[in-house]
């Protein structure tokens, strides 16, 4: 059936892939660049993505509008992102854009517009069950982005769809060189969402001034001077400059704690150093794709990072507010702020924030 379907185009080659896969479908198709970062004093790719974004609608005959998000983007995203870096937490900005900005303000857009539905380039998948709409992981588990989705509602993910959940990456960038997308080599984006690739701590200095302290081990010795305890985030190994420093059998640092009353820093040596690891976790924000908590007495696999493997685990407690996990094998670097996204099989359910 011939739809009025809006794609959200960031320029990349999956965004321009997914739109072109849809307009072969016979679908009308409006692809929409959204800008939301807006500061022309820093070095903000928007200005290439969208001529990116031009250039392949030209070859695939799309239609192309622009969006300006960037209040909505700062106010709801950027805002929590810099007070939970000052709480001594390692937020995700992305998870929590996509369900702020992609698939609500952006949403909310295409509604306006006259769409049936919204599409992007995630790669995930989506199936209707029993009258819900199920998220599952994508077919190549080394794109899937289910972890940064799953805070979208059933009206939401209503709405969505996801036209390269079943093919693989190397599948897309064949059909970007074979239709002779411009982008079809364009590398990836890596950067915090929306903000590009940069020097992070740099651009965070623009944002939060530093607060030099401290680096000690945990029995107290000092080790080395940090910037800011908002610039190092649990399980970091690089950028310490503590390198020099062979206490020990001479293993690499890593930032094991913080402690913000002092203004301290815990690093530790060695990858397995206790402190790193943890077969616990407790979170809150809890967010569940069917509207409803899981059954807490069966077994499920977490995630507590992007990329991680899914590590099995048992629910020890849970109530609207709470979450408690007991993994089978201790979990490395659990990092409080960053989410924890649970899956059964290939199901994502959803998750919370790790306290």
């Amino acid at each position: 059936m011939n739809r009025r379907l809006v794609v959200g185009m960031s320029g990349g080659v999956d965004s321009s892939v997914a739109a072109y896969l849809l307009k072969q479908q016979g679908h009308d198709v409006l692809g929409v660049f959204m800008r939301n970062w807006e500061d022309e004093s820093e070095n903000c790719p928007a200005r290439q993505d969208f001529l990116d974004v031009l250039a392949v609608a030209d070859v695939i005959g799309l239609e192309v509008d622009a969006v300006n998000f960037s209040a909505e983007y700062k106010d709801r995203v950027f805002a929590y992102f810099l007070s939970e870096l000052q709480a001594g937490r390692t937020p995700n900005p992305d998870v929590l854009c996509n369900a702020e900005i992609k698939f609500k303000a952006f949403l909310d857009f295409a509604l306006a517009a006259g769409a049936e539905k919204m599409a992007t380039g995630h790669y995930a998948r989506l199936e209707e069950r029993e009258g819900l709409t199920r998220m599952l992981k994508a077919r190549d588990s080394s794109k899937d982005q289910s972890y940064f989705l799953y805070r979208l509602t059933q009206s939401q993910l209503s709405r969505a769809l996801f036209p390269l959940g079943d093919i693989l990456k190397t599948e897309v960038r064949r059909i970007a060189h074979d239709i002779h997308l411009p982008n079809a080599a364009k590398k990836d984006s890596t950067g915090i969402c929306f903000i590009g690739e940069r020097p992070f701590r740099a651009f965070l200095e623009q944002h939060l001034p530093k607060e030099p302290g401290p680096m000690q081990t945990p029995d107290g010795k000092t080790v080395g001077e940090h910037q800011g305890l908002m610039y190092y985030t649990l399980g970091q190994r690089q950028g310490l400059g503590i390198g020099g420093q062979k206490d020990g059998d001479g293993e690499p640092w890593f930032v094991a704690a913080k402690d913000l009353a002092s203004n301290t820093l815990i690093v530790v040596q060695g990858h397995s150093h206790p402190l790193l690891l943890s077969t616990t976790l407790t979170a809150g924000q809890l967010s569940w794709i069917s509207g409803s908590a899981p059954d807490p007495d069966r077994r499920y696999a977490a995630k507590t990072r992007y990329r991680q493997s899914d590590a099995p685990c048992r629910v020890l407690a849970l109530d609207d507010d709470t979450l408690r996990l007991a993994f089978d094998t201790p979990q490395w670097a659990i990092t409080p702020g960053q989410s924890v996204v649970l899956y059964d099989g290939d199901v994502c359910l959803g998750g919370g924030i790790i306290h």
